[in-house]
Order: structure tokens, then C-alpha cells, then sequence
């Protein structure tokens, strides 16, 4: 692939991005929370296995987005080079970082004296709240007005608040 076409891809993708910014930090905070609830409803989950749990699942959805982005499209077209591959592992490392603070939320529960059931639910709401900060972060650098950022935040508050629903419906 020449400079010149692997230029015009990132070219591309780099508008595309700053339109539509973030998508895996959204996605990979609402893939954290429904880890959550998955691991509540299956009863006592020692803490550890599900910071590891949090962690991996966001590693392994990462390594699906970028085989999908570079075997769906890019591969169809031409083979990418280092560097794309390079470009599309950071594009979609948020989805791996948000992972980050619902375990962290895991890992200090027993800290804050909260026993199992305290810790999820303070992960689930870290989770839920990265959810709304990525959106609004992802709103904000797309140039989105404050009206249309608290617009996005809300409706990802009611998703995050929908998957908290499901969790109660599954029960503690």
C-alpha cells in the first residue's frame, strides 16, 4: 500500500472519528456494566476473578473491533500496513479503558468496607457514569452545542439506567 492511499485511510478515518468520537469508550462502559450484572446474578463472584473478568472482556471486545476494521473493510480494499494497524488498535483502545474503572470499582470495594453486592453496585455505577462521560466527551469533540451533549448524556443515562433495570430484574 503507498503512503499516498494509506494517508488518504487515516485521513479518513481520523474525520470519521471526530465525528462520531468515543464509540468504544460508550460501548466498552456499557459492555463493563452488563459484565456486571452478568457476574451479580450468577450469585457470590470473588472479587479478583471479576476484576480479571472486566479486564479480559474489554481486551477481547477491543481485539474483535480491530480485527473487524481491518479485515471487514480495510482488507477488502488492500492489505493494511503497520502503521493502520497501528492507528486502528489506538482508535479502538477505548473500549479497553473503559473496563478500567468499574474493576478498579471491584478491586477497592473491600477497601470501602462494601461487601460483595456493595461493590457491584458501586461498579455498576462507575460503569454507568463512564457510559455518560464518554458520550458527552465523544459529543463535545465532535463540536456538538451543550445542548445537544446533555441530549446524548441522557439518553445514555436511561441506557445505563436500563441495564441497572435489568439487574434489579435478575435480582441482587
Amino acid at each position: 500500500m503507498s503512503d499516498t492511499e494509506n494517508r488518504t485511510i487515516r485521513d479518513r478515518t481520523t474525520k470519521r472519528r471526530a465525528r462520531a468520537d468515543y464509540t468504544g469508550g460508550v460501548y466498552g462502559s456499557m459492555l463493563a456494566a452488563s459484565v456486571v450484572v452478568g457476574a451479580g446474578a450468577l450469585g457470590d463472584f470473588p472479587r479478583l476473578e471479576l476484576v480479571g473478568l472486566l479486564l479480559l472482556t474489554g481486551v477481547v471486545f477491543w481485539l474483535a473491533h480491530v480485527h473487524a476494521q481491518l479485515f471487514g473493510a480495510r482488507l477488502a480494499q488492500r492489505r493494511p500496513d503497520l502503521t493502520v494497524v497501528l492507528h486502528v488498535c489506538r482508535e479502538e483502545w477505548p473500549i479497553v479503558e473503559a473496563a478500567v474503572p468499574p474493576a478498579v470499582a471491584v478491586a477497592v470495594g473491600s477497601v470501602l468496607g462494601l461487601d460483595m453486592a456493595g461493590t457491584l453496585w458501586l461498579a455498576l455505577s462507575v460503569a454507568v457514569a463512564g457510559q455518560v462521560g464518554w458520550s458527552a466527551a465523544a459529543a463535545r469533540r465532535a463540536g456538538a452545542s451543550w445542548a445537544l451533549v446533555a441530549v446524548t448524556a441522557s439518553i445514555n443515562l436511561l441506557l445505563g439506567l436500563l441495564i441497572i433495570a435489568f439487574k434489579l430484574l435478575l435480582k441482587e
